[in-house]
């Protein structure tokens, strides 16, 4: 996807409020010819999102990609370990599948916007293991992402290195690393406000990406579990214990922590908020509990 005005003489640090004004006044430069190229280009690739989405199995698949590089040791333990199709639900498939089109949404309107969008969904290989970078854009290494509250915050500033549970900054190491460049960055809208920010990845904040999947090679081919990803913490003033959020999204989380409530694995209460699982329980919440069944 590319647009030929201004001859691309855009920079990647004005490129949210370059999107912004598009939305702000009418912008003379543009030609209906080059707006509708764009157009053109996001519908093809929202349109192979939609049939590969389609066609594709609701399950996960047990092998190691650079995008799945970033989740926790236990957690790929568990997908290589697991023998049991594990099913993505349809309404979770649904919100992957927006995920991914308002991404393109991002990239369209970047090329709109005059920057130069190249090498879309090249495939890159680090260490054997296959990924597919999103984009350059203006010649940086460039990954986009759709986030929801507290997600897009961590992005706007940039204190994504010390919260990162979805490994965000390892996938984009990887690409990086294959790509023989030290900076990059995420091109992230927020799913609930429509507000987009861009975040610079520099060479400090990543990872060894090559050392992370020799690693993780061992860990996925060994017989012994890892230790769990993350600590129980306190569900307020209450005495009870709940899973951190980089669990209550995990398949096997029932499995993990099987031994929580004394053995007797973990309780699901229903807030207004969302699930809310608890560890530990000495106080009884004063809401409906939910009992799921074990994936």
């Amino acid at each position: 996807m590319a647009v030929s005005h201004v001859l691309f003489m855009k920079k990647i640090d004005t490129i949210v409020e370059d999107i912004y004004s598009l939305f702000e006044k009418k912008n003379e430069e543009l030609t209906e010819k080059e707006v509708d190229k764009c157009i053109d280009d996001f519908a093809n690739s929202v349109k192979i999102h939609v049939k590969d989405f389609l066609k594709q199995m609701p399950h996960e698949k047990s092998r190691l990609r650079l995008s799945t590089i970033g989740k926790p040791d236990r957690q790929l333990w568990y997908d290589f370990k697991n023998t049991e199709i594990v099913p993505i639900p349809p309404s979770t498939r649904i919100k992957f599948l927006y995920g991914y089109i308002l991404e393109e949404l991002l990239i369209m309107l970047a090329s709109i916007a005059g920057h130069k969008v190249s090498q879309q969904q090249k495939q890159v290989k680090l260490e054997g293991v296959v990924g597919h970078q999103d984009c350059m854009i203006d010649g940086t290494l460039v990954d986009c992402k759709s986030a929801s509250g507290r997600g897009f915050t961590k992005f706007k500033y940039n204190n994504l290195s010390s919260d990162d549970p979805f490994g965000y900054i390892s996938q984009i190491s990887a690409y990086a690393e294959a790509n023989g460049v030290d900076e990059a960055g995420f091109l992230v809208i927020n799913k609930s406000t429509g507000e987009i920010c861009y975040t610079k990845v520099h060479s400090l904040e990543m990872i060894n990406a090559k050392k992370r999947i020799q690693h993780l090679k061992k860990v996925v081919s060994s017989t012994n579990i890892p230790d769990k990803c993350y600590s129980d913490i306190p569900d307020g003033k209450s005495g009870n214990y709940k899973l951190d959020v980089g669990c209550i999204y995990c398949h096997y989380k029932h499995d993990c922590w099987s031994d929580a409530n004394d053995g007797k694995g973990l309780r699901a209460f229903q807030y207004s908020t969302g699930k809310r699982y608890l560890t530990k329980v000495e106080k009884e919440p004063n809401v409906d509990e939910v009992h799921e069944k074990r994936t």
